[in-house]
């Protein structure tokens, strides 16, 4: 099978030839390639052609993406800094849309058609069409995109202080998700679009199951809901870091059928598998941190691992990493990945 056909093999509920590799590669591909991330992340053409020359070097199955985790502080009004120095790995929020109470009572919705990241993100799926690619977007978490919006810190503050403010800024993330969704499925039609939602602020390093439970799960299922009504097929979610007291509540979100989730290092597959291998194909979870600074033969033996506990997932199994791969990952590392699917896979 080439690249999209075992994706959608899986999707289809049918069996596969073998395990699939899901690179969650973005910065790495524009190391890969030789070009700057600030080209990475700035030019749509430059980036899908980087990740289209990635996937085919590696045999990587995910269908390709563009934009960053924090995109939505540019949507709404915020500043952004693309990255340039040495160690900068992805885009950076230097001011975000909200920074007082009185700023967050007045926010309002941007025009979803001009706001900041949008017009690259449909550039970069007007060109995945051409290429007879699946065109693929984040419209974030309910959650996290808030986050994005006033800071984490605000957030999470305003959460015990100003339930009722915090409440307001979760209303307008999800109701932003929404209507990115709708201009894409009015665009592109519902059939050939994978929306993307990532949690990463709902993990328990964060927040508690109680207020994943109270400020999260609605928002989150009420997206899930709205998006699939479009007549989407499915939803992936990225189930980011130590997320294992909230995975009772995950089974509560719609995400298709089946739909996909990928889980940082933190949680244990066979737990993921537990939880939500009846309704997703699992993807994960080998730690990016050893992808970067462990051996081949470590990032081999992880691999291995995770296939072994993957292949018991009902709906399917992709090896991946935890999270993003790290832009300056070794490639030989990367390939110890390849390797353990093609041997074990």
């Amino acid at each position: 099978m080439n690249q999209g056909e075992r994706i959608e093999t899986l999707l289809r509920g049918q069996s596969v030839d073998h395990v699939g590799l899901y690179l969650f590669a973005r910065g790495f591909c524009a190391k890969n390639t030789g070009i700057s991330l600030g080209e990475f992340y700035a030019d749509a053409e430059k980036s899908l052609e980087a990740q289209v020359w990635t996937a085919q070097m590696y045999g990587n199955d995910e269908n390709l993406k563009f934009g960053f985790a924090s995109s939505v502080a540019w949507d709404f009004g915020g500043e952004i800094k693309m990255p340039s120095a040495e160690f900068d790995q992805t885009p950076m929020v230097v001011r975000y849309p909200v920074q007082s109470e009185e700023e967050g009572w007045n926010l309002e919705i941007p025009h979803v058609k001009r706001a900041g990241m949008v017009p690259l993100n449909m550039e970069f799926c007007r060109l995945q069409e051409k290429q007879g690619l699946v065109q693929t977007i984040s419209i974030g978490a309910p959650f996290m995109n808030a986050a994005n919006v006033c800071g984490l810190e605000n957030l999470l503050r305003w959460m015990f202080k100003k339930p009722d403010l915090a409440h307001r800024l979760l209303r307008l993330a999800t109701d932003y998700g929404i209507q990115l969704a709708r201009y894409w499925v009015e665009t592109f039609g519902p059939e050939n679009i994978e929306f993307r939602t990532s949690t990463p602020t709902s993990s328990n390093q964060v927040i508690s199951p109680k207020h994943f439970k109270a400020f999260s799960l609605p928002y989150l299922k009420e997206l899930h809901e709205k998006v699939l009504a479009m007549g989407v097929r499915y939803m992936y979610t990225h189930i980011c870091g130590d997320q294992n007291l909230n995975l009772p509540y995950y089974r509560q979100v719609p995400f298709g059928d089946p739909g996909i989730a990928s889980f940082g290092h933190e949680v244990d597959l066979t737990k993921a598998i537990e939880f939500l291998g009846d309704r997703c194909i699992i993807v994960g979870n080998v730690e990016p941190r050893v992808i970067l600074m462990g051996t081949p033969d470590e990032v081999y033996g992880i691999s291995k691992e995770c296939i072994e506990k993957g292949k018991k997932a009902k709906r399917g199994f992709m090896l991946g990493p935890g999270c993003e791969l790290p832009p300056t990952a070794p490639a030989c590392n990367v390939w110890a990945m390849r390797k353990a699917v093609d041997d074990f896979g």
